[in-house]
């Protein structure tokens, strides 16, 4: 274990033994840092926080404050982190409150670009972007594999789908489905996120399949039980439209369309 003499450790927290500590950060009671972590200067990490491993966290980071919810009276909510994320600097992630789960949650394979932000009771699945000072509100759900551009903005309680693109400066207020891109203020679906899903080895025959989705949804003017139905139909056959239908059919908001 690496930690540097200016360092604050909490007598309680519970540190692995190969993680390093820089200068002049803070460890609060409650921690648990997994091996392989990075914890870099000016960091602080308030509990109850649990963070896995090989995460590296950069300065002025703020990981477990208390949420920023005016009904928030110091009840023991926690945060949960997964492993190999990276936090760069000035970003903020908050513990939940009472009114959800207890918990905010960070899956894993994650980078936080500088001054992001993560709100109380989120959930952030893996393999995300998070490009400088994007923002999640209270309560809101992301899915796997999706980037947020630099200043976006996601409403509190929305839901954005895996493997979805929130443009830079895109406010989403409306949820969101899986693959498709957004853009603008107020959020509205421009197109299938088709460069992403290449990346991640989706087929030209599987796009194709998911474009037929999305203009099903976004294009035909169907009601949206209507088009559920028809987009069940094509997920028994196309199993990569099933997220979308599940989607669709999970929702308790609004989508963009």
């Amino acid at each position: 274990m690496a930690i540097h003499p200016t360092a604050l450790v909490a007598p309680d927290a519970r540190i692995a033994a190969d993680v390093e500590i820089g200068a002049y950060s803070v460890i609060g009671p409650g921690v648990v840092i997994g091996a392989g972590c990075r914890i870099g200067p000016h960091v602080v990490i308030e509990g109850p926080t649990t963070m896995g491993t090989d995460n590296q966290v950069f300065p002025f980071a703020s990981i477990g404050a208390a949420p920023q919810d005016l009904k928030y009276r110091g009840e023991p909510t926690r945060l949960e982190i997964g492993d190999r994320n990276t936090f760069r600097e000035n970003c903020t992630i908050n513990r939940g409150t009472t009114k959800d789960q207890l918990v905010t949650r960070i899956g894993s394979d994650n980078l936080f670009m500088a001054g992001s932000h993560v709100g109380h009771d989120c959930i952030v699945g893996s393999h995300c972007v998070f490009a400088n000072y994007a923002t999640l509100g209270g309560h809101v759900v992301l899915g796997d594999w999706v980037h947020m551009g630099g200043f976006s903005g996601v409403h509190q309680f929305c839901k954005v789908g895996a493997h979805a693109f929130i443009a830079n400066n895109t406010a989403v207020t409306r949820d969101v489905p899986p693959y498709v891109m957004a853009v603008g203020r107020p959020a509205e679906p421009h197109s299938v996120n088709k460069e992403g899903l290449k990346r991640r080895g989706f087929t030209s025959e599987n796009i194709t399949h998911i474009k037929r989705a999305y203009r099903l949804l976004d294009r035909s003017r169907l009601k949206r039980a209507d088009a559920g139905e028809q987009l069940d139909a094509m997920a028994a056959e196309h199993p990569e439209v099933k997220p979308f239908a599940d989607f669709l059919r999970t929702s308790k908001r609004s989508i963009v369309r």
